[in-house]
């Protein structure tokens, strides 16, 4: 145990290092903004806008010229005084507001009163700077607002004098200047990235500004290169990752076509890796698997994507360098987690769910993972990130992550990171007669307990049924110290599944919304039907149920399980079951 405390000191103290040395950076960067913003910078010539593939929804102009701005699942009313003045009530109904995407409502309207409404809005943001909190100059959300201001200035720029015309590019010219000053301090992952694409934008748009093409698609390119896996996946393991930055990139690409000049190679071998991945991560009615931080599916997002993938082929089996593997066979799909712990630098949203999978039925999602709340909600993404929000084994009631503890810690790091999880994560899949198997392990248990969770699945090729073992091994050269060796397998289900638990507790009958019906079975083993949540529907958290088997690794190591699709519907399912049968569990 004082080896674990000392290993996990060692390993926040040197994320608190790495924080504080961007925070001494920051702080210079805030004092040389106090004389940057004094400076009246000249006035540039744009020479092109980027293309804005975010959805724009026409009917919120009308909300924002009443003076409603909806951001982050909070509204906020202003009541004839301007927005930017007014307390927000989160941190990320701010950044949403300070990143100005919502820009895109207005042009979307495409009317003389949301053109003014707009330009309005902006001559506010840019008398009331000196108002604005240090969040408005985060090089994430700097970042987000030059791409905004760039790809929206059609929008402002049209039809206006040449007084606003001069102060909107110079404001432009000098947040852009800031920003290549304060690339440094921008979080690694995807806030990094975002801050090298603004001004890799800026630098084709503006006339001052290409002089830096050179040097900034370099710096991108190395970026891509590290952050961007040989197999498509982003280094975090979140899959909504890459709808993130391939929303920017794509348009970059484009961006780099209309000025006649050619793409970084890096950047166009990312995008080629990053498209398949989509398909990857989809199930039957379109929705991404609930891994590492993903929450609802922007599905109008995704179907934007998805129109620049020419490959239009089926998703790839294995992303070995991602860490995730895929079973399909006729309409159904086995997503499993596979990999490692990301680094903890870009750890803010992952989660301690190694080895957990879901399951689909052609549209239907069966088994799920409870996924991450859309915005907001701290207590539900604590618990959200945690093993036993997963579909998977989790042994004494503890994650296979250790997450940084403490709040100052966490305040200083900006979320709870993981400092500690599954290292050495082996797979293996072997194709067979009767269908492909799966075998994977994790020893993210090891070093508190001593042991191995090693997940079994195969799914049959014709896709009606997947047979299933987790089993808990000693790990070589670990003492015994499993402590009471209690332990939970839990299967969680979609909000839309209907289930009921069979008469001899050893079985569940699933019923899917095209009434098809699955059944659940144990060898030996009793089973539960508990309580659960759904937290990534777009409408907040959704109560459902999770299937439950406690057992105590000492007297039973491992458990067999399985999956079947029933034939003959409902009727003949309950017809069969009927003397075995419980009452519904109501949701």
């Amino acid at each position: 145990m004082a080896r674990r405390s000392v290993a996990y000191h060692r390993r926040v103290s040197g994320l608190v290092a790495s924080r504080f040395a961007r925070n001494v950076v920051a702080r210079a960067s805030w004092n040389s903004f106090v004389l940057w913003r004094v400076w009246p910078g000249r006035t540039d010539q744009l020479l092109i806008s980027p293309q804005e593939l975010r959805t724009a929804d026409a009917t919120r102009a009308a909300e924002i010229y009443a003076g409603r701005f909806v951001f982050a699942g909070k509204i906020v009313t202003c009541h004839g005084r301007s927005v930017f003045l007014l307390d927000p009530p989160s941190e990320d109904w701010e950044v949403a507001l300070l990143g100005f995407g919502w820009l895109r409502h207005l042009r979307a309207a495409d009317s003389a009163i949301t053109r003014a409404n707009a330009r309005s809005l902006v001559e506010e943001w840019l008398s009331s700077q000196q108002h604005a909190s240090k969040t408005a100059w985060r090089a994430d959300v700097l970042a987000r607002r030059v791409i905004s201001f760039l790809s929206q200035a059609p929008l402002l720029l049209s039809d206006t004098d040449g007084r606003f015309y001069r102060r909107y590019l110079r404001n432009l010219a000098r947040e852009i200047r800031y920003l290549r000053h304060t690339m440094l301090t921008a979080a690694d992952g995807v806030p990094r990235l975002q801050v090298l694409i603004a001004l890799c934008y800026a630098s084709l748009c503006l006339a001052n500004h290409a002089r830096h093409i050179r040097s900034i698609t370099r710096r991108l390119s190395e970026e891509l290169q590290r952050q961007i896996l040989p197999d498509g996946g982003h280094i975090s393991r979140n899959p909504s990752a890459l709808i993130e930055l391939l929303l920017d990139l794509l348009p970059l690409r484009q961006t780099f076509a209309a000025r006649n000049i050619a793409p970084p190679p890096m950047l166009l071998n990312a995008i080629d890796r990053m498209m398949p991945m989509l398909r990857f991560f989809r199930h039957g009615d379109g929705n991404f698997a609930l891994f590492n931080g993903m929450s609802n599916t922007p599905s109008d997002l995704l179907a934007t994507l998805l129109a620049y993938d020419d490959a239009h082929g089926s998703p790839m089996a294995s992303m070995p360098h991602s860490g995730f593997q895929r079973l399909d066979a006729a309409s159904t799909a086995v997503i499993m987690d596979t990999g490692a712990s990301p680094p903890p630098n870009v750890s803010q949203d992952a989660h301690a769910g190694c080895l957990s999978f879901e399951l689909s039925s052609g549209t239907n999602r069966i088994v799920i993972n409870c996924g991450m709340p859309t915005s907001g909600r701290d207590n539900w993404r604590t618990f959200a990130r945690e093993t036993a929000a997963h579909s998977v084994l989790t042994f004494s009631d503890t994650s296979s992550c250790e997450f940084v503890a403490l709040s100052a810690m966490k305040r200083l790091l900006h979320g709870a990171l993981i400092v500690s999880g599954p290292a050495n994560v082996e797979a293996y899949r072997e194709n067979l007669p009767d269908g492909v198997l799966l075998t994977a392990s994790h020893d993210g248990y090891a070093r508190r307990f001593g042991i191995i969770h090693r997940r079994a699945v195969m799914l049959s090729s014709d896709g009606s049924k997947i047979d299933g073992e987790d089993a808990i091994e000693a790990a070589p050269g670990a003492s015994a110290r499993m402590g009471n060796g209690d332990f939970a397998l839990r299967f969680h289900l979609h909000p839309a599944i209907k289930a009921s638990r069979l008469s001899d507790a050893r079985g569940v009958m699933l019923v899917l919304p095209n009434r098809d019906v699955w059944t659940f079975e144990t060898r030996e083993d009793k089973v539960d039907l508990e309580d659960s949540v759904f937290l990534a529907g777009s409408d907040g958290p959704r109560r459902t149920a999770q299937i439950v088997i406690r057992q105590n690794a000492r007297q039973v190591p491992s458990i067999r399980w399985s999956f079947s699709r029933s034939t003959g519907g409902v009727a003949a399912t309950t017809a069969r079951r009927n003397a075995r049968r419980e009452p519904e569990l109501p949701l």
